[in-house]
């Protein structure tokens, strides 16, 4: 892609550029975002590293305009679902401030702190409180035990009969539970194949369980409770599936889609926490992009997996509204699995070269943009093959038809990673 493509000249024309990344600086020049956003229940903000100061920066700025300008009610995070419901209160005002860094002691550090306490300083004085929602997998898709610990909670309360079933299923869950995916897979993958079959076999059978009993469990404990419970279940069961669908298919016998469960699990859990808000319930959803975008994700031309955007679309058509975050310069967070870490993977300081060509960063990097955004939408009835193909994730590129994948990208210009995940 050069600078003067019909995509690269398109994309300077309808640039708008921002005069500060700070979060707490000044808001007026974010008020186009109100125009792109329009109606939209959810906003989803993306990064294309985790661990990108700069990221972090302009999504919580974007969050406090979300809210303070836009009336936006909830938080949702790429964090665990049954770990959020103590973040939620916690937000709501209730413990001490100290109390977050121990709720967050031993999660992947991927931003969640400095938003998490904006928005319980913002509920000190607003009339209507923002909440918070967890929307992934327990612990990054490294343990089944928050979401499995919720459930036998639950069950002592209403159906203590079943509780040796999930009790069973947290032994084996115990036995490869990490701080991640990258250090539980595997210890998932050396577990006896009969223990992985028996974990797969308890969770399905408590599954039906509690669809099939509803109304008793329902009138033990409510229905709130129930809802929160069978929810935390399904999404163990997803997490369960995750690592058999890696596994095979670093194994090279992956099978088409396999690897969509947890961002399945994701999208659903996000819808639950909508449908269960009021009318006028609206969300920002934090997330990589990778999670957000809204087209599948092929490698070597064969489809790997639907994300969670895909489903949301699928879902809320333009209630949904995915804005991608990147920059052109500086240095990005890689990150090595490796087991004995303290998350499971090892994060290097990676110099960016220059923008790939065919890549959106090229076109801000081409047009010599600068901080700022771009609303793709309008482009998507005049496409003509010189749109980009490609976007930065990490030190690499995710292909993917970017106009297509996202509603809007926002340009950094330049990313560092942060000081705390580098040992």
């Amino acid at each position: 892609m050069t600078p003067t493509s019909p995509f690269s000249s398109w994309a300077r024309d309808h640039f708008t550029p921002l005069t500060h990344l700070a979060p707490d600086a000044p808001l007026d020049d974010l008020e186009p975002l109100r125009g792109l956003i329009g109606d939209a229940r959810v906003v989803a903000v993306g990064e294309n590293s985790h661990f990108i100061e700069e990221f972090s920066a302009v999504r919580q700025r974007v969050l406090r305009f979300l809210v303070e300008r836009c009336g936006f009610t909830v938080l949702a995070f790429e964090y665990g679902f049954a770990e959020g419901h103590v973040l939620d209160t916690w937000a709501r005002g209730e413990g001490t401030e100290e109390d977050l860094t121990d709720h967050l002691a031993s999660a992947v550090p991927v931003g969640v702190d400095a938003p998490l306490r904006w928005v319980r300083e913002h509920n000190r004085r607003a009339e209507r409180p923002v909440g918070f929602a967890g929307v992934d997998v327990p612990a990054a898709g490294g343990s089944l035990l928050p979401a499995l610990s919720l459930v036998a909670g639950y069950l002592r309360r209403v159906d203590p009969e079943f509780l040796p079933e999930v009790e069973e299923a947290m032994r084996i869950a115990s036995s490869f539970a990490g701080p991640s995916a990258a250090a539980a897979a595997p210890r998932w993958e050396r577990l006896d194949p009969a223990e992985r079959n028996a974990l797969g076999a308890l969770l399905s059978r408590l599954t039906v369980r509690f669809r099939s009993v509803e109304p008793l469990y329902v009138s033990r404990g409510g229905r709130r409770d129930y809802d929160v419970a069978l929810r935390a279940l399904e999404v163990a069961a997803h997490t369960d599936y995750s690592f058999r669908a890696m596994a095979d298919l670093f194994a090279g016998r992956g099978r088409t889609a396999d690897v969509s469960a947890r961002d399945h699990a994701m999208a659903a859990s996000l819808l639950w926490h909508l449908e269960r808000g009021s009318p006028e319930t609206r969300i920002v959803l934090a997330a990589h992009n990778a999670h957000i975008l809204k087209s599948p994700v092929l490698f070597d031309g064969r489809l790997t997996g639907f994300p969670m955007g895909h489903y949301l679309h699928d879902a809320l058509g333009e209630d949904y509204f995915s804005l991608a975050l990147t920059g052109v310069s500086g240095n990005t967070a890689d990150m090595v699995p490796e087991e004995t870490a303290p998350f499971g993977f090892t994060v290097h300081d990676t110099e960016l070269g220059a923008p790939e060509p065919g890549s959106v960063e090229a076109v801000f990097a081409d047009e010599d943009l600068g901080p700022g955004l771009v609303d793709l939408r309008p482009r998507r009835s005049s496409l003509d093959g010189s749109e980009p193909d490609r976007t930065r994730l990490q030190s690499s590129y995710l292909h993917v038809p970017v106009v297509d994948a996202f509603d809007a990208v926002l340009n950094t210009e330049t990313s560092t990673v942060t000081a705390e995940v580098l040992g």
